[in-house]
């Protein structure tokens, strides 16, 4: 239970970026070279996960650093290993943001 409430929380904040550089589902779907933009609604319900091999990808499509992306995605996706690494550090959309 508390592991989807955080996919879900991971998928908001994911949907925000994405809002945020005025980009559809379909544009990231197109960019990350995933085949149905559904794909990135599941992702952003916190339905499904992003796939690690995306990671690197979705951070270029949304004008993020990877490395601050790639570590907020561990904080909602896997959170014991987070914590281990990196305790309560928390990354904010503004820590992302390129421009």
């Amino acid at each position: 239970a508390e592991s989807l409430a955080l996919r879900k929380e991971g998928g908001s904040f994911l949907k925000n970026l994405r809002q945020h550089r005025g980009l559809t589902q379909r544009d990231v779907a197109e960019a990350c070279n995933i085949n149905y933009y559904t794909m990135i609604a599941q992702i952003e319900a916190g339905s499904a996960r992003m796939p690690p091999d995306h990671f690197v990808t979705y951070a270029k499509c949304l004008g993020v650093r990877s490395d601050l992306f790639i570590k907020k995605l561990m904080s909602y996706y896997d959170p014991i290993t987070y914590s281990g690494l990196f305790g309560n550090e928390h990354i904010t959309m503004a820590d992302l943001l390129i421009d």
